[in-house]
């Protein structure tokens, strides 16, 4: 699952306007925020297998970032984060967190099992990794419904939809280079373009954000 977490963060922002993008699109993101940072610190491990249909990445040991107590623990960090350095409210804090959740469930329907039940535990994952053209279109249609959904909440409330409609365009571009890039096998390599591409993924949110209000 790449661009399809992003489904969840277009969802939240639709739910809750008044969330910053921006804290979405990094919060879906965020347990593979720090998969990256620790694969380039070898505190977890992956490697590629070009053999392998649809994503090549093999996961061997990520216990610190997707294992469910873990993701748990990441999801509430970041509601109290977000509540005591953007003074968020409530309500937006909670949905911030719901968004770094909904990466393992998302992770589990695609992921082959290597997402651990508890650390150390029982791993699972459904696999549409392995069936790449459905694992694709459950994520592009998760994107198109929740995109859709967050342009219509924008125009109920008199804003133009055209920043949605260019997000999405940016998200989709993202996805297609993905699928045309090999993906790396060094582990700094791999976790470098990992922390840049959400990286450049949350400016664009804040740009979007940021777009005159009225159609």
């Amino acid at each position: 699952m790449f661009v399809g977490h992003y489904a969840a963060a277009l969802a939240a922002k639709a739910a809750s306007p008044q969330t910053p993008l921006w804290t979405l699109a990094l919060g879906c993101q965020l347990v593979d925020v720090g998969w990256g940072a620790f694969i380039i610190a070898g505190i977890e491990r992956a490697s590629v297998d070009a053999t392998l249909p649809g994503s090549t990445l093999v996961l061997e040991h990520m216990p610190w970032t997707h294992s469910l107590p873990m993701v748990l623990a990441w999801s509430l960090g970041a509601a109290v984060l977000v509540k005591l350095l953007l003074r968020l409210p409530m309500w937006a804090s909670a949905i911030v967190g719901l968004t770094v959740f909904s990466h393992w469930p998302l992770d589990w329907l695609v992921h082959r099992p290597d997402l651990e039940l508890w650390i150390g535990g029982d791993k699972v994952g459904l696999g549409l990794w392995n069936y790449p053209v459905p694992e694709q279109a459950i994520e592009i249609g998760l994107l198109a419904i929740t995109g859709v959904f967050w342009g219509a909440s924008r125009h109920a409330r008199g804003q133009s939809a055209w920043p949605a409609a260019l997000f999405m365009t940016f998200l989709i571009a993202l996805q297609l280079t993905a699928m045309l890039t090999p993906m790396q096998a060094n582990p700094v390599g791999m976790g470098s373009s990992v922390l840049a591409v959400y990286l450049i993924a949350a400016v664009a949110a804040a740009l979007v954000d940021r777009a005159p209000a009225r159609a």
